[in-house]
């Protein structure tokens, strides 16, 4: 038994002499990584931006009222297409106190000023038929008396559009109408609202917004670094957030002048004639997103920007590397870019048509990121050394 038993841990000594021996060996063995390549090739690239915005009526028109007053009865809603002339809506006048009162006493005054000049104009007819006064002092006589008629007439006129907003049973002014064909867009307004006209001191109350909704145009804005690459009457393409996967032409009409500081970068407005579709019905205020060409090169040598490195260690300067006529092995070679669509971006010059360049993988990456912060780790230390 004692036989068996020592047999038994010297075959479980020498497995595990063999299995620590084995992990030692692999533990050692440095595996070699296998990098695929790609090849530079040929195409067309274009460098665009993205303006966010929205599409909008080309034009929207306010309609207000030329009297003030109450709302008295709204005839359209929102939305209600409206030709020019129909009826928006209808205006009572409540007259203002003062003024009522003020146009009141002025008919007074003017008839007891038109009952005087009737007397005078009587006895001066009378005089004249006689022919004791010469007929310059009867016209004299007569033109005070019709002046007075007249402007009694005129207070009387003022008196009624201070009460009813008209004269003569008019509803011009108290019938608010559109003036120009189109969509009601919004009526901010309500039956029962007090709405104050139009004049030179003040805007108005406006009563309903009115916009042709077959004429849009997209308002966005651009950054101060593009602006200066946009060209007028540039094809646009616009998408819009309420409607996937449909894109409308547009036409770049205005650039905007003077640009606006926003969160510490300079914006520019601009807007572009949206080419609608009949099978879509826009809405006016949609946000839309508009791609924009910049710059368009064709047949260029490009290359995946994800074939792309920096050396941090030499001002950034862009580099990939190419394979040489060994296997695995692999050349840093320095490239000038030019421009890039956000996947491909074009090759000046450092690498030629054949080349095939290491695809770059994770743990190449990260020990490549890892040497080149040792690397400035190290170049600051002997700095430091230096100045010490």
């Amino acid at each position: 038994m004692k036989k068996f038993l020592l047999i038994l841990f010297l075959f479980i000594f020498v497995v595990a002499i063999v299995a620590a021996a084995g992990y030692f060996i692999s533990s050692n063995e440095t595996s070699v990584e296998v990098f695929e390549t790609e090849k530079p090739f040929r195409t067309s690239i274009v460098r665009k931006t993205v303006a966010a915005g929205t599409v909008i009526p080309e034009d929207e028109v306010e309609i207000k009222p030329q009297i003030s007053g109450i709302i008295e009865k709204m005839y359209v809603e929102e939305g209600d297409k409206i030709q020019t002339g129909d009826l928006i809506a209808r205006i009572k006048v409540v007259p203002n106190e003062q003024s009522l009162n003020s146009a009141k006493n002025g008919i007074k005054n003017l008839q007891i000023v038109l009952d005087n000049s009737k007397i005078i104009f009587d006895r001066n007819k009378t005089l004249f038929d006689k022919g004791i006064i010469s007929s310059q002092e009867f016209e004299n006589a007569q033109l005070s008396y019709n002046q007075a008629k007249q402007n009694l007439r005129n207070a009387q006129s003022d008196l009624q559009i201070i009460k009813k907003g008209s004269v003569g049973g008019s509803s011009a002014n108290t019938n608010i109408r559109a003036t120009v064909s189109g969509t009601i867009l919004v009526i901010p307004v309500k039956e029962g609202d007090q709405v104050i006209e139009s004049n030179t001191f003040n805007a108005g109350t406006s009563i309903a917004t009115i916009a042709d909704l077959g004429k849009m145009i997209f308002e966005g804005k651009v950054d101060e670094a593009e602006v200066g690459k946009l060209k007028p009457n540039s094809e646009l393409k616009v998408s819009l957030g309420a409607i996937e996967d449909k894109e409308f032409d547009a036409k770049l009409t205005f650039v905007a002048p003077k640009g606006v500081e926003e969160s510490g970068a300079v914006q520019f407005k601009i807007k572009a004639d949206v080419a609608l579709d009949d099978d879509f019905f826009i809405r006016a205020g949609y946000s839309a997103n508009a791609s924009i060409e910049l710059e368009k090169k064709e047949n260029v040598l490009v290359i995946d920007e994800a074939l792309l490195r920096f050396d941090a260690r030499n001002d950034d300067k862009p580099y990939v590397e190419i394979k040489t006529g060994g296997d695995q092995e692999f050349e840093r070679k320095y490239i000038e870019l030019g421009i890039s669509d956000g996947k491909n971006i074009e090759i000046l010059s450092g690498i030629e048509e054949g080349d095939e360049i290491k695809v770059w993988n994770v743990k190449a990456v990260k020990k490549e990121e890892a040497e080149a912060t040792e690397g400035e780790e190290n170049d600051d230390s002997e700095e430091d050394e230096s100045n010490d």
